[in-house]
């Protein structure tokens, strides 16, 4: 009887997750009027650092459907960088997706990762909330196109992302 019992747990849980593939695009402003990337503090070895060790950076970055700055917004990338490797320019990225449209309207997604420089970059998806409690997966992002005359930085962001209501004991 007991075996049964935690038979039908496991497919509970089993059967209540799924995984959804969210791409997005995100719109980083690193100087000019309308910056959205801003230094909040520095050690005193960042400006003789090479790969800049100290610095603190924090981010409100607009979330489009499209890589167009003016397509549909979706929400917010929010969060902080921080330069925290002697050897490598490689931050920890400490960011939170916040879904102020569409489908997840309300709902977060907090992810956590090193930014090393290359072609695609990996996060841990380790939290969120609303339509993303108990949320786990992971990013991958890269640059789409860098203009430097204005400072505008477009990157796109793949989630995937398991997610959805999980059994307990009591909802059985």
């Amino acid at each position: 009887m007991l075996c049964v019992l935690i038979l039908a747990m496991l497919g509970g849980f089993s059967n209540a997750r799924k995984v959804t593939k969210l791409h997005f695009y995100v719109q980083d402003i690193i100087s000019g009027p309308n910056q959205t990337v801003w230094e909040v503090a520095r050690a005193k070895i960042t400006a003789n650092s090479p790969t800049t060790f100290g610095l603190v950076r924090v981010v409100d970055d607009l979330i489009t459907a499209t890589a167009d700055p003016n397509s549909k917004a979706l929400g917010r990338l929010q969060g902080q960088v921080t330069f925290a490797d002697f050897e490598e320019s490689a931050p920890l990225m400490n960011l939170n997706v916040v879904f102020k449209a569409g489908t997840y309207n309300g709902s977060v997604i907090t992810m956590l990762g090193r930014n090393a420089v290359t072609d695609k970059r990996e996060y841990a998806i380790v939290g969120g909330t609303g339509d993303f409690r108990l949320v786990k997966g992971h990013a991958i992002t890269s640059t789409y196109s860098v203009d430097l005359a204005t400072g505008h930085v477009v990157l796109e962001y793949t989630l995937y992302v398991v997610h959805g209501k999980s059994s307990t004991l009591s909802d059985m």
